[in-house]
């Protein structure tokens, strides 16, 4: 097997690589001579048709599967010989295909980056701590609470936190808008859920009210041809209700997983909850951190193929959140590539970074830690066995845990060296989402 390779631009590689003729043509005479013990064809009884009829009516589409075949064992196989790192899948371009003459391809592929790691310690990282406090458990049981809420009619003007149900249109320059126009909707008042002023607007409105809102769309509104645009929604108030919040009591405990009427137990599965949340919190933004100094530190070339890889699994798993894509939806241009590279790319970045981390300081995934992981996902379910034999027995569930476990390790190791703040918090202010934060 001859071989050639030569950088085009960046980590685009280009190699030719050459087949020799005698190895397609005796794995393609050795397939016709199998294919003649079976195959039936008219005039001739199985088994006795000649070789040269077989090769006359089957020779080229076994030629061109043995050649296939041939070609991706040889990149391989040469990519191996030439001690490169493929990014990706090769862009194949057959060159020489003749019969009898050796097979010639080009194959086109970007190759994984040189990362030079920097110095790894040394970072200036901040170590926030808090504590739940029974203040903190009272905030959540109410927000349990209201989760659970009915509503009920009231005889009086609409505040804050009251649903109304309202009919409103909305006018641009005198002229309807799409998507300014609802009937018996249901809002809650202060939810945000409307453009500003919109539900400040209706609060002290009684059922019956009327009332025009003069109003300005956002300036990074979605719709391009309502940014910043000034506009007036007329507004019925159709009726007002106020949320009745459900007794603690065994009926209510039973939906978060009490099956108790003791409300101490139930508080105190809360809390525990609860100081799982905060420490998980604490982690993340701790190793948030390590990850952008790891990103700031270094400069690293990208292969375009694992960004565009990355940037397919982002859009997949939005849609997935929104309950999956529906036949002949046309993803790419609902969900533009645009929307997810700057992400796709930090991650790729990273991903290269925490792989090079990993190789000098010699990190292995800890199985203990791996266990522990898994052992406290599965705490959360009913059968906590049955989910760890699960993951024990789907290699791919669990090699996504060491995945985790070793960006954790990775991150312990460059927490050892940095320099630590410690911050005394809040259970609010730590499980809070850190702005841009994945």
């Amino acid at each position: 097997m001859q071989v050639s390779i030569e950088t085009t631009t960046g980590l685009e590689r280009r190699m030719t690589v050459g087949i020799p003729a005698d190895q397609v043509e005796t794995e393609v005479t050795k397939r016709l001579q199998q294919a003649a013990k079976t195959v039936r064809l008219n005039g001739f009884r199985k088994g006795k048709v000649p070789l040269k009829v077989v090769k006359q009516r089957f020779g080229a589409g076994v030629r061109q599967e043995v050649i296939g075949e041939a070609m991706s064992r040889s990149f391989y196989e040469a990519v191996q010989q030439e001690d490169v790192k493929p990014a990706g899948q090769p862009a194949i371009e057959p060159k020489e295909m003749s019969e009898g003459k050796d097979v010639e391809f080009i194959a086109t592929f970007e190759v994984y980056p040189e990362i030079a790691l920097g110095d790894t310690t040394g970072y200036d990282i901040e170590k926030l701590t808090a504590d739940v406090q029974d203040a903190d458990v009272d905030n959540m049981i109410d927000v349990l609470r209201k989760q659970q809420a009915s509503w009920a009619e009231a005889d009086r003007a609409a505040a804050t936190d009251d649903q109304v149900n309202i009919d409103f249109t909305g006018t641009k320059d005198g002229e309807e808008f799409d998507g300014g126009k609802g009937e018996g909707q249901d809002l809650v008042l202060g939810s945000g859920s409307m453009i500003p002023g919109f539900e400040d607007g209706i609060v002290g409105m009684k059922a019956g009210d009327e009332k025009v809102l003069a109003l300005s769309f956002p300036e990074d509104y979605h719709a391009e041809e309502l940014k910043g645009a000034a506009v007036e929604f007329a507004v019925k108030v159709n009726t007002v209700s106020e949320q009745e919040l459900p007794e603690l009591n065994k009926e209510f405990f039973s939906k978060y997983g009490v099956e108790s009427d003791d409300e101490q137990q139930f508080r105190d599965d809360v809390r525990k909850n609860m100081e799982r949340e905060l420490k998980n919190a604490a982690k993340s933004k701790l190793k948030n951190q390590v990850m952008d100094k790891l990103v700031e530190a270094h400069e690293v070339e990208l292969p375009q193929a694992l960004v565009e890889g990355e940037i397919e699994a982002l859009r997949n798993q939005m849609m997935q959140q929104f309950g999956g894509a529906q036949p002949n939806m046309d993803l790419k241009s609902l969900l533009p590539d645009d929307m997810f590279t700057e992400q796709a790319e930090r991650r790729v970045s990273l991903g290269l970074i925490v792989g090079e981390v990993v190789k000098k300081a010699e990190i292995k995934v800890d199985a203990d830690r791996v266990r522990e992981m898994v052992e406290e996902m599965a705490s959360t379910y009913q059968d906590p066995e049955e989910v760890i034999n699960y993951y024990y027995s789907n290699q791919q569930m669990l090699a996504s845990v060491e995945s985790v476990v070793l960006e954790d390790q990775v991150v312990d190791h460059i927490i050892e060296g940095a320099n630590i703040t410690e911050t005394e918090s809040t259970y609010e202010d730590v499980i809070k989402p850190a702005q841009g934060a994945e």
